[in-house]
């Protein structure tokens, strides 16, 4: 006597592959972050290589390869113009920062040793030891620098070439991706259980449209926090306000890693050229405001609002997500939230519709 029907067979067999397969993705997921990458920047960009790919000159028409050169082309040389900002700052700044380190270590001595005598320390610190220790072994200077960083780099060998082997591998992926996004898309489609399928389209199309408001909302973000940071800095007369505000802003969208690389150039920049608590009254009154600004106002709101979530429910998202997994679930929290969103608006639909809610 069969337990389950033909379809149930059919239903279980499926499912046992598909756990199976999920699974085998957990166990792979050390080598997938830049097939995971490339994913994710091949969606972000799909839609200027299909504007590209459809502008017509007369006869001419460009080609899918051809737009997907042209769209990786403009990034590759928005990152190389990035590097070459803040390469060159870090350059010339850091033989000034290091010239400064005496005096952060008697700076750092003086705050830190009232508060080592009150909990009953027997020895204070002791600011030429300090400086000896950042200057020979957390910060060498010249060669010892490089024979520094060469002893790291050796020392995480396999974490050198894991990064070296992801930035190649993740703009073959992309290229691969941006130029058979389609038939890729149809693919997966095909795969699709045909009594399903529509739903999911109607599904993914929803997601698809509230994603890319979450993309332009997170792009405003960004510019109006470059501007804001940029112009705050020029008035407060830093001398490479420019450069800072951009990354800052720039970096907004992956959460409290720009505020804590621009902030920390900010500071840098702070040491070398102003002296006195004013500066650093005015550093911590411009990084407080904007941050703040984003995180109650302009996130919430420029990115709450058009992926259709209360600003209250985004600070919870990254919270929450935050909580969960980690900066990880922090990057991913509003997208993620975005579609969750989708999905909460199918099953409420579905909840009023049932025999348990009518009856």
């Amino acid at each position: 006597m069969a337990f389950f029907t033909p379809q149930q067979r059919q239903t279980l067999l499926w499912l046992g592959i598909g756990l199976m397969l999920f699974v085998l993705l957990v166990l792979l997921g050390p080598i997938l972050l830049p097939f995971i990458a490339g994913t994710i920047l091949a969606y972000a960009l799909n839609p200027v290589v299909d504007r590209l790919h459809s502008i017509r000159i007369k006869r001419f028409r460009l080609s899918r390869t051809l737009a997907t050169v042209i769209v990786m082309g403009v990034l590759f040389a928005v990152t190389l113009t990035t590097g070459f900002i803040v390469i060159p700052l870090l350059f010339a700044e850091w033989p000034l920062l290091y010239q400064q380190i005496p005096t952060i270590a008697v700076k750092i001595v003086e705050f830190i040793n009232p508060i080592l005598l009150e909990l009953g320390a027997e020895e204070p610190l002791d600011p030429t030891r300090l400086r000896k220790m950042i200057t020979h072994q957390i910060l060498p200077q010249g060669e010892g620098l490089w024979r520094h960083l060469l002893a790291t780099a050796k020392f995480g060998g396999t974490t050198a070439l894991t990064v070296a082997w992801n930035a190649i591998l993740i703009p073959v992926v992309l290229f691969f991706l941006l130029k058979d996004w389609h038939p890729f898309i149809r693919r997966i489609r095909e795969f699709i259980p045909r009594r399903w399928v529509h739903q999911v389209v109607r599904f993914a199309n929803e997601v698809n449209a509230m994603l890319a408001q979450y993309l332009r909302g997170q792009l405003s973000v960004m510019l109006i926090l470059a501007v804001y940071y940029s112009t705050a800095l020029t008035i407060a007369g830093y001398n490479v306000a420019l450069p800072v505000g951009i990354i800052s802003g720039m970096l907004a969208f992956i959460p409290y890693v720009g505020i804590t690389v621009g902030l920390s150039l900010a500071i840098v920049a702070t040491l070398l050229q102003f002296s006195g608590a004013k500066a650093w009254l005015i550093l911590v009154a411009i990084y407080g405001f904007g941050h703040t600004f984003d995180v109650l106002f302009m996130t919430p709101t420029l990115v709450g609002r058009r992926i259709q979530l209360h600003p209250l429910l985004v600070i919870f998202a990254l919270l929450a997500f935050g909580q969960l997994i980690g900066f990880v679930g922090v990057l991913i929290a509003l997208p993620s939230s975005a579609i969750l969103s989708v999905a909460f608006k199918h099953l409420r639909r579905h909840y009023f519709n049932s025999s348990f809610y009518r009856s």
